[in-house]
Formats: structure tokens, sequence, C-alpha cells
């Protein structure tokens, strides 16, 4: 019995188990090619690589051969089927070989510049630094072949390539340790890079060609895995050029991982998975770059019903628990009424509900009560100065470079945007689109801000894009595909905006002009207009090379634009970017979820860029309405949003609370009365407080400028600061108010509560405030109001008031 048992469970592991061959189809160009096959086992949730334990056949060794590690080499022209077979299961993958008899020469660019960034010659630690290294420079990872060229056969009296006797050049000679070299030992010379080094220069060296194929694209193999911890995988990169070829580049690929806890890669591109979580393993080659994702799930004891406690709303409710699934991660409940009304007003509007409108809600027993109430908020004047507010830290709206009725302009075009709710593709195009005086096209104001085209440049790709093209000013980008060619493509499409001076005082008259080109200071000559990885425009054209650009930004096919402004809405009401750093929108810095990020991304584009719907789609999803309250397996869970991450309140919204529930307005210089701090125009208006706690001086649009870190000044500000405490002490005010009304301890202490928190007091805290308040309550007039403003100042000092949670 025992036996038959052991045979079905057996039979039963094996019907589980698929094996595929990764890259499923390779064709090797030339005699050189070589392509590392991988044997992909998937068994139930995970996968393992049993590349080693499989056993490799060609179907025609006459035409490709594969070792016992799986690597194939050509033999010859034609097509050839390999095998892996591994505990009685089989898959295949096919090979074509093509021009294996053609002439064959190694190229500068695309073989030995990789043998140098790989060994490191050319990283920023060795000679690719800016001054380089005794005497000898290259251009960082490679990013100027010609310049690499002539320094490499030129200089130090040719000797670093000696085409009479290449074992004595000094590229091989330094790397090999065969004489001294700071760099230490880099290859051997029984190495593949000695001899495509070597063998190159004994072709004479033939330096980079206009016409070399140029990397188009970077494939890695898996792309993903679910691995158990403690395992390993082999990862394979491939490389396609813009003549068809494609070539297995792993040897040649830098590979970092992004988090070492989980998993670490070797200089090999062999991952092992250190702990449980998800991984992005980076792969950067030739200024392409990669990344494939490695996830151990969690060893946590789930609850078989523990993922309905996410309400269904949409497909983000779908897609996170998905993610969760797959992580062995169980979200926390949904959050009661009292925190999600709270929530929904700070994250939407950046005010706290009143005490009424909280009773209200709380007593409300409609099933559908939090989707009108999402409703409502999108509708308020609040919600119109929370977002005016957002966008203009983004458009940098301040009177440190506007005249002060420009600075106006520009925020009333703002929020006049945000009122009407213009589809953000609309919004961002007015900019580009726009001539005439910045007084009566508020917009256009953006470009007195950024007057410099690279400055322009640089903060037009990172608002509007999340890409840091900065890097790629002065080099090709060490951490994107972006290449100094492509910067100054980018930076030439603003060299043609001109600014003079309009018929009033402080206005500027924006318009095009027809002639004006930024050089690339490497080619000393002006390139061809061109948006990042889009069509070039003419140099002599004398149409205005906004148009194009603007077309191109707010197209719905653009890769980053929409994904970008996605990103930076679900962060806000999320308390973390898909992508984090929310403005740091790059391949090698992946989102934590990335079909929900593009899903979001789809959807916003097939509502027109509708803001408002996304803000609701958000807003009602059930992922959105989670508790913060942990559970035994999410307390470390930051970023896959399987409950709601705690966050502290941006400065403006704490002040406003302030004033909203001590019911005394705060009072800004120049400014009326009654006027919040979320509906200033201007980042210069003095205000301590706000700058204590992080308020954005808008000089950059980067998202670090506003800081939410706690330091000495803010709890100065909270303990004895003016800020505070005379509100709390205004005859006007609300401390005032309840004594004066003469309402009960109870009744003070409910109504305190739910201006504050959006709750009743418990129990427990009513009787120990109670029995603190008494003695002063029996004595009336000053007593009682400074024994209340001292129960009111405790409230507004917490945690639970300064964070949304």
């Amino acid at each position: 019995m025992r036996a038959a048992v052991s045979l079905v469970l057996l039979a039963a592991g094996l019907a589980a188990q698929t094996l595929s061959v990764l890259p499923p189809s390779s064709t090797l160009s030339g005699r050189e090619a070589s392509q590392q096959m991988i044997a992909e086992v998937t068994n139930g949730t995970f996968q393992e690589d049993w590349t080693r334990k499989a056993r490799w056949i060609s179907s025609n060794p006459a035409v490709a051969s594969i070792d016992a590690g799986g690597s194939v080499k050509p033999a010859g022209d034609g097509e050839a089927i390999i095998t892996a077979e591994a505990d009685g299961i089989k898959a295949t993958a096919r090979v074509t070989v093509r021009d294996f008899g053609a002439p064959f020469a190694w190229s500068f660019r695309n073989n030995v510049i990789p043998v140098l960034t790989k060994a490191g010659c050319n990283q920023g630690a060795c000679h690719g630094a800016l001054a380089g290294k005794n005497g000898f420079k290259l251009t960082l990872r490679g990013y100027d072949p010609d310049a690499d060229y002539d320094t490499l056969t030129r200089q130090s009296m040719a000797r670093r390539v000696s085409l009479a006797d290449p074992k004595s050049s000094l590229m091989l000679l330094k790397p090999t340790f065969a004489v001294p070299h700071g760099g230490g030992k880099r290859f051997k010379p029984d190495s593949l890079e000695y001899r495509i080094i070597s063998e190159w220069i004994a072709a004479g060296a033939p330096r980079p060609r206009p016409d070399d194929p140029d990397v188009v694209s970077l494939e890695v193999f898996p792309r993903a895995a679910i691995l158990r911890a403690g395992a390993e995988q082999q990862l394979v990169a491939r490389a396609r050029y813009s003549d068809g070829r494609e070539e297995d580049v792993t040897r040649w690929v830098k590979f970092s991982s992004s988090n070492e806890g989980v998993a670490s890669v070797d200089d090999h591109g062999l991952v092992k998975m250190n702990g449980a979580g998800e991984a992005p393993v980076t792969l950067w080659y030739s200024s392409r770059v990669q990344y494939a994702r490695m996830t151990t799930p969690y060893d946590h004891k789930i609850a078989p019903n523990a993922y309905e406690s996410v309400r269904r709303s949409n497909y983000i409710d779908d897609l996170v628990v998905a993610k969760l699934r797959m992580l062995n991660i169980a979200p926390s409940q949904t959050a009661s009424d009292a925190v999600f009304i709270r929530r929904a007003f700070l994250d939407a509007a950046g005010i706290l509900p009143t005490a009424e409108e909280t009773e209200r809600f709380l007593e409300d027993a409609r099933p559908d009560k939090r989707t009108r109430l999402i409703d409502s908020l999108l509708e308020r004047d609040e919600y119109v100065d929370y977002w005016a507010y957002k966008w203009s830290d983004l458009f940098l709206v301040s009177s440190r470079k506007l005249p002060r009725t420009e600075m106006w302009s520009f925020y009333r075009w703002i929020r006049d945007g945000v009122q009407s709710n213009k589809p953000w593709d609309v919004f961002v195009r007015e900019v580009f689109t726009g001539t005439g005086s910045t007084r009566e096209h508020g917009g256009l104001n953006y470009f007195v801000i950024h007057k410099d085209p690279i400055d322009l440049t640089e903060n037009v790709t990172l608002s509007f894009l999340g890409q840091r093209l900065t890097c790629a000013r002065c080099h090709n980008h060490p951490l994107e595909k972006w290449t100094q060619k492509q910067y100054y493509q980018m930076a030439n499409v603003f060299s043609r905006i001109g600014i003079k001076n309009g018929a009033e005082p402080g206005e500027s008259v924006i318009f095009a002009k027809t002639s004006g080109n930024i050089n690339h200071p490497r080619l000393l000559r002006p390139l061809e207009p061109t948006p990042l990885d889009g069509k070039p425009q003419k140099l002599d054209s004398p149409v205005d090379r906004r148009l194009a650009f603007a077309a191109w930004l707010t197209s719905a096919e653009n890769p980053f634009f929409a994904r970008a402004v996605v990103n930076r809405v679900w962060a806000n009401f999320m308390g973390r970017g898909l992508v984090h750093p929310v403005d740091d929108v790059r391949a090698t810095n992946p989102a934590s979820n990335e079909e929900l990020l593009s899903a979001l991304t789809k959807d916003f584009v097939e509502h027109k860029f509708d803001l408002k719907y996304l803000v609701r789609t958000i807003m009602n999803s059930g992922t959105y309405q989670l508790s913060s309250e942990p559970n035994a397996t999410n307390a470390s869970d930051d970023r896959f949003y399987s409950r709601y991450i705690v966050k502290r309140l941006p400065a403006e919204v704490i002040l406003d609370a302030m004033s909203q529930v001590t019911g005394v307005p705060s009072h800004f210089e120049d400014y009326p009365e009654g006027m919040r701090a979320l509906q200033l125009p201007d980042s210069m208006v003095p205000s301590q407080f706000l700058t204590s706690f992080g308020r954005p001086p808008r000089v950059t649009c980067e998202a670090s400028e506003r800081s939410s870190d706690p330091n000495v000044a803010q709890a100065l500000h909270v303990i004895n600061g003016a800020t505070l405490n005379r509100k709390l002490s205004a005859p006007e005010g609300a401390a005032a108010e309840y004594v004066k009304l003469g309402l009960s301890e109870r009744r003070v202490l409910d109504q305190l509560f739910l201006s504050a928190y959006s709750r009743f007091p418990t129990p427990g805290e009513t009787k120990g405030l109670t029995s603190e308040l008494d003695p002063y309550w029996a004595e009336k007039g000053e007593a009682r109001k400074l024994a209340l403003e001292d129960v009111m100042w405790a409230v507004l000092t917490s945690k639970e008031f300064l964070f949304n949670h």
C-alpha cells in the first residue's frame, strides 16, 4: 500500500514539473558566436535552474555543438535542435547558424570596449575617472569609442598598442600583470578577453567605423523567477544590434542587485537568493539597461481567507492581491470608517473633516457611503487648492525668479486647470505650444524660470518623464540608456525659445526664434533636435521645435509621460510610489508591481489623461482602504501595499489642520486673513513653521526637496513655539469657545477628538482625561481654559495627529 501511494505521489510530482530551454530560439552569426542555454524547470510555484543537471544534446553537431554546461558553439551554417533532458522530462530550443565561413574581425566598438568595461578599465574608480589614472584617461564606460581609440593607439608613444608585436602592447601586459599595474590583474593570458584584444591588434587595430552596428535592445533570460531561499539562478543576456544580429553578451554585462539581502549576483550573472522578498537584478551593457525580477516568497502561515480582507473594487486590488499571494504576505484588514474619512480628506484635499462631517459619516448606513464621500471630496474647493499646490511644487511657482504679478498668473493658470479638471496631456501641452505674454498665458512663465536650455532640458525630463538626465550632460548615463548624444539632441529642442520684455513692468513675451543651436561639447557641432527615443527634426527647419516635442511628450504612445504622473499620484495616496523615489522612473529602478503600474498607466491614457478619474480609481480601491495596522506577515512590508503606509503630513497640511482644530487661522504677511497655507501661491512667503516642517523652496523639481524628516526645530515649534501656543491661547479660539459655551467635559473631549482624530475618544482616554480635567472644570473661567489648552496641545502634538494612517 505504501509503495503504491509513493508511486502516485511521485507521478503527481513529475507531472507538475515542466522544463523549458532559454532562450527558446537563437541565431548565431559568424564563427565566434556562442549562446549559453538555460534549462529552467517550473515545479508548482517555484522555478529551478537545472542547467548543470541536464544532459544536453544537439540534433546536428555539424551545425551547432553544445557542451555539458549548456554552451552552444557554431560549427557550420544551418539549423539544429538543442535538447535538455533531466529526470525523465525534456525541452528543446532551435538554433540557427549563419555566415559561419564569412571573414571575421573583432570590432573596437562592439568587442574591445566591452572587454575594457567589464574589466573595469574605464570605470570611474580607474581610467574612466575625470582625470584618469597615471596619465591614462579613458571615457567613462566607453561612451566615446573614437576618443578611446586615439588614446590607446596614439598616446604614450603608441606603447599601449604595438602592431609589430601585439604581445608587447601595454593593453595586454598591464591587465595580465606581466608588468606592474596599479589596477592589479584583470584577466589571464589564456582568456577570451586577452584573445579579443590581441587578435584585434594583430589585425591592425582597426578603428571604430561610423557604420558599426549599434546595440538597439537588451534581453535577459529568465525575465523573472520565483526561487526558493538559497537557490541559484544563472542569467543570460542577449543584445540585438541595428544590423539584425543577436549576440550573447552575458560575459560583458555589468550586473548589480537592488537588494542584496534578497538576491546577490556575481560578475558572471549567477544570482544567489539570500532571503525572502523581491529584488530586481540590473544588467548594463553598451548604454543599454535591463533587469530581471528575482523573488523568494516569505515563509509565512497564511489563513485560507486572508486575501478576502481586501474589498475587491477594481483591477488595482486584483493585481495587488496577486503580488501578495506570490510573496506569501497577508493584507491587513479594511480600515474603519473613522480612519477612512480622515485619511481620504487629508490625501485628497489636505484638510481634516469637521466633527459634524465625521459624525454624519459614521452614522451613515448606506453601503456606498465611501464612494459618495470620495465623489464629494473631488468637487470641493479644498481639493482644487491641494492639487494646485502640489503642481505648483512641480512647476516651481515662486517669486524667487518671477515678479509677483507673473507668479500669480502662473499659479492661477495651474489652479484653473485643476478646477476644470483639464486633462494632464492638455495641461502640459499648453506650456510647450504657447507663445505670447506671460501675464495673459500663465503657463509660459515656465520658460522664464528655466531660461537656460540645459536647465530646461533637465527639469522637463525630471518633471514630466521621471528621467534623471543630468549625468548624460558629460558622458553616457552610467545608470540608464541615455547617451551624451541623446542629451544634446534633446537640449537642442529648447535652443530657440526667445524671451523679451513685454509692455508692462515684469511682463515677458515668449516666442520661437528661427536660429540658434547648442553644440555638442565633444563633436563641437549641433545635433538634430530630437526628443528621447523620438524622431529627429531638421536643423534648418524654421518651425517651432517645441511643437513636435509637445506632440511627442503628450502622445499616448510615449512610454514615460503618463507613467511618470501616475506614479506621482499613486505616491500621494499610497505613501510610496510604485517606483521609488517617485521621480526616478528609470529602467534600472523598476516598479515594485510592474503589472499594476502598467495597468494604471494604460487605464489613465484610455481615459484621456483624466486626473480625477485616476484619483477616484485609486481611492475606491480596497487596497487604498486597508488599515495601516500590521499583521504577523506584513509588519516589514513598505512597498507591496499589503497595508496603508503611515506618512507624516506635509508642513502646510499640519499648519492648516492646527488652525482648523483650534479655530484660529494663520497669518501670512501681505496675504488676507484666513488664507490657508495650502492656498499660498508662493513658496517664498515667510513662515518659520513651514520651513522647519519641510516646505520645499521650489529651487529644483526633485521630490526630495520636500522633507518629512524630524528635526530639533520642529520639536521646539510644537513644545514652546509661538505658532501653536498662540492658536491655543487665542481668546477667539476653540478652547475659549468651549469654555464660553459651558460644554461638559465629555462633550468637549468628543468634539476635540472628532476634530483632530476623526473618532470618538476610547473609554480609557475619556476616563483618564476627565480625571485630569475634573479639578479645573469645577473652577470654571481661566483655570478651565488653561487646562483645556494643555489637553489640546497634547492632542495636536501627538503622532496620531501629525501622521496620516
